[in-house]
């Protein structure tokens, strides 16, 4: 039997198409209660602009990834698709990004992506302020130590 390898890159020119498909799929998904038509195939590379990206692949397929903005140590997205959860990918993609930055780690989270939520708290992240933004109420994240 094969055995299965997470691998951790930086981007690559190649990963931009598969990437650009995740980023759509998993938004709609996440987001359901927002509009759908708000969500576009270019949003990946406009939303990632000058952000550093790591993408994680399950054998040979890319199943995620995560962008930082480095200046501030902020994480700006972190997708897996969702065929894939539930396999420490995430975990995976958050634990090479901490090699990469400095802290404190922060991140900001729709509180109605309850999922997002858990999954940070349960990595260590703390929540510092809510605030309102077009989207909704999101929550503030800082992570100060490595991950749990």
């Amino acid at each position: 039997m094969p055995k299965t390898e997470l691998k951790i890159i930086e981007i690559r020119n190649s990963d931009y198409d598969a990437l650009k498909k995740l980023f759509l799929e998993e938004r709609r998904r996440t987001f359901s209660w927002l509009d759908q038509s708000e969500f576009q195939l270019d949003d990946f590379e406009k939303l990632t602009q000058g952000e550093f990206i790591l993408t994680a692949f399950y054998n040979t397929k890319i199943v995620g990834f995560i962008s930082i903005w480095m200046p501030n140590n902020f994480i700006h997205h972190l997708y897996v698709d969702h065929h894939y959860h539930g396999k420490s990918i995430g975990t995976e993609l958050l634990k090479a990004s901490i090699k990469k930055t400095a802290f404190p780690i922060t991140l900001k989270c729709l509180e109605k992506n309850t999922k997002a939520i858990h999954f940070y708290k349960r990595k260590g992240f703390v929540e510092k302020e809510r605030a309102n933004s077009e989207h909704g109420t999101y929550i503030l994240f800082e992570l100060l130590e490595n991950i749990h």
